[in-house]
């Protein structure tokens, strides 16, 4: 088995042995990217020269203190929105082409210093804006499983580059289902934590009051060791929440004898498949026998996720990328006759058509005459939706349903519906919408493609999620399968 199919735990261990070096995880990671990424095409930015010279200063420090961190040598993949110091940071975009940042986000600081190492940035929808990858500027990404099919998004990248094997974990950001709807369609295990928990500093802002930024590996243990080292208060977050941070990784007792899961109704019922549905109710039958009970409950006002989250997103989007103007950085439009025309020219050729009509959207939903029909109705459903969450929270310790409706579909079959497309999101974007913690898990296989079993938790309690998905990963053999590129 090489090393890259090996989880963090086991190389750590090998590292510690002195059985392989930081260069070796790094030689494996570069020739499987050299081996596959014509294939995949998980990367925008592969950072080969500087991974390798990093890897040879943390050689030099293989039995010191500093290489007791769990992610000392880990190779990673970094979702191209999240800023790296030196390194293009493009949001797969014209606009940011060439952007190439003068410092590190807030995670980079903290990945930076457990000595974990960034191999490149992955691919994305354009901006986090889409569900397929398929909306970036430089190319799509194509699903390990079946390259004829879609790997999710706007994660895309980083979801199939921990599954083809190229590193061991990625990074990727999660406004309405992006970490865990393309982690289901990889068969990977991808974590949105608690709205607060892991700081927004140095990420480049879709929706700021969604947003959060979540690993992505290929085992519940991984995810929680990533998602460990990645939390904690940040100063420069005005939402980043003052909260200790747990042991994680100790958390994974897989005993969840007399634990209470719910299953709403509506995440089982029109329109998700009949394959995601019998994929959920088998993952319901392991965790009977593992001790814990289920009952089917209702989240009455989850019909108005869909239509809720585009409204506020779009109006935070149409803010948000209100800074991408021509005049400080980014894509700037030749030869601009005014200042209203440099505006006009750089934003028409530097965004996409995705990008431009979920702007269009916000801008709309804001406009005066229509904030209070649109923007204000919209906060008042979200409102309603999380009061349905804490509601059910307080008496089951977790809720269970699929990740998406159906497995990853062809590319190019949904990139031009666009309702089609949004809709895929319908069970992801609750969570965001009441700011919980929710994880992806691998539970099933249809015609080859992966199946995602999602688990919400109560805020700021990843650790009782992670119990539950750890017991689960244990008691079947789903993670356990890789694609055969």
């Amino acid at each position: 088995m090489s090393l890259i199919d090996r989880n963090i735990s086991e190389v750590k261990e090998l590292i510690h042995k002195k059985e392989v070096t930081v260069s070796d995880l790094v030689d494996q990671s570069l020739s499987r990217i050299n081996d596959i990424e014509n294939k995949v095409k998980a990367f925008i930015t592969v950072d080969e020269e500087n991974v390798r010279s990093q890897a040879k200063k943390l050689d030099e420090q293989l039995g010191t203190d500093a290489s007791q961190h769990p992610l000392f040598g880990i190779p990673s993949g970094i979702k191209d929105n999240i800023v790296t110091q030196n390194l293009l940071t493009t949001c797969a975009s014209k606009m940011l082409e060439n952007f190439d940042p003068i410092y590190n986000a807030t995670v980079m600081e903290k990945l930076n210093a457990q000595g974990a190492l960034t191999v490149g940035k992955t691919n994305m929808d354009e901006f986090a804006m889409g569900s397929t990858t398929e909306t970036s500027y430089f190319h799509p990404t194509y699903n390990p499983w079946n390259t004829n099919y879609v790997p999710g998004g706007s994660s895309g990248g980083s979801a199939a580059a921990v599954a083809a094997g190229e590193v061991m974990f990625s990074l990727g950001t999660d406004t309405g289902g992006s970490i865990r709807q393309p982690a289901a369609f990889c068969g990977v295990v991808g974590m949105k934590p608690t709205y607060g928990r892991v700081s927004r500093w140095g990420v480049v802002a879709f929706a700021s009051s969604f947003d959060q930024v979540g690993p992505i590996t290929r085992t519940v243990e991984d995810n929680a060791a990533v998602l460990e080292a990645i939390s904690g208060h940040d100063h420069r977050d005005s939402t980043s929440i003052h909260r200790e941070v747990p042991n994680y990784v100790k958390s994974l007792t897989g005993d969840i004898r007399g634990m209470k899961i719910a299953v709403p109704k509506e995440y089982i019922g029109e329109g998700v498949s009949e394959e995601s549905k019998e994929a959920v109710l088998s993952s319901l039958k392991v965790l009977e026998k593992l001790g814990a009970t289920w009952e089917e409950v209702s989240l009455p006002h989850s019909e108005f996720g869909l239509g809720s989250y585009y409204i506020v997103t779009s109006s935070e989007a149409s803010s948000n990328l209100a800074r991408f103007d021509g005049v400080r950085y980014g894509y700037r439009t030749e030869d601009p006759k005014n200042l209203l025309e440099l505006y006009k020219k750089t934003r028409s050729e530097g965004f996409g058509d995705e990008v431009k009509r979920r702007i269009m959207l916000g801008t709309f939903a804001l406009s005066a005459g229509y904030y209070d029909a649109y923007y204000k109705k919209a906060q008042q459903a979200r409102a309603l939706i999380k009061k349905d969450f804490d509601e059910i929270l307080s008496k089951y310790d977790v809720i269970i349903g699929p990740t998406t409706p159906t497995p990853a579909y062809r590319i190019g079959e949904v990139v031009d519906d666009i309702l089609t497309m949004y809709a895929n999101d319908l069970l992801t974007i609750p969570v965001n919408l009441a700011g919980l913690p929710a994880i992806s898990v691998p539970c099933g296989f249809t015609n080859g493609l992966p199946l995602g079993l999602q688990m919400i938790g109560n805020y700021f309690d990843e650790e009782t999620i992670y119990r539950v998905a750890h017991a689960f990963e244990q008691a079947t053999e789903f993670h356990e399968q890789r694609p055969q590129l």
